[in-house]
């Protein structure tokens, strides 16, 4: 992911009981975490007190968190659930045989007054071997608000436009996914299809999402 000052290590094991009493996941979500967990440990913190960067825009501290699975992936509610239980950002290094993958959702404060947070979509990294996963130096920031803008678009495929706005490329790499499942939908839907009528009407739906995906997509 990257390369952390050692001042920032805790590695300190976070029991599952934890985030149960924090979050009160259901039964369901509870089985998950048996199944598919092994170990979480608190491997850094990012904080005032670690990197001498200050609050910002209700950024008080960032997390890493290192998990050890028992399967080959992880389901999202297990994250949600870590998520729902830290008042922070998050970012995740999932650890299995020797191949990792790191995973984070946009997490921001509420614009309510309370102490809730809204987690966005889950970004994630291919599966690699772990000698050869990139660790880049962490970004240059002037608070930790700003560090954690730059860290997360390092998540995001979608290269950002000119001057764009960490929250309006999020937007924007929201509205690709969600063309590209329409586009998965109607292009199953036009191989099914057997009127001639029929599949011309699909085919200028599907070349007006290619549109509207190439201008999302600059």
């Amino acid at each position: 992911m990257f390369q952390f000052p050692e001042q920032t290590a805790v590695n300190r094991v976070l029991p599952k009981t934890k985030i149960y009493d924090k979050a009160r996941p259901t039964k369901a979500v509870r089985d998950l975490f048996v199944a598919e967990v092994e170990q979480i440990v608190w491997k850094h913190k990012l904080s005032p007190d670690t990197l001498r960067l200050s609050p910002a825009d209700g950024i008080q501290e960032i997390q890493l968190f290192e998990i050890t699975l028992k399967r080959q992936d992880i389901s999202l509610r297990v994250l949600e659930t870590i998520d729902r239980a830290i008042p922070y950002p998050v970012f995740y290094r999932l650890c299995r045989e020797n191949r990792v993958q790191h995973a984070a959702a946009y997490k921001r404060p509420a614009q309510d007054g309370s102490a809730k947070w809204v987690i966005g979509e889950y970004y994630r990294t291919p599966w690699v071997q772990a000698d050869t996963a990139p660790r880049p130096p962490l970004p240059l920031a002037l608070d930790l608000k700003i560090l954690y803008d730059q860290m997360l678009r390092t998540f995001i495929g979608v290269p950002a436009r000119e001057g764009e706005q960490l929250p309006d490329l999020v937007e924007r790499e929201y509205g690709i996914r969600q063309l590209q499942r329409q586009l998965k939908q109607l292009e199953s839907k036009l191989r099914a299809e057997k009127q001639f009528n029929r599949k011309v009407a699909i085919n200028t739906e599907i070349r007006g999402l290619h549109v509207e995906l190439i201008r999302l997509r600059e």
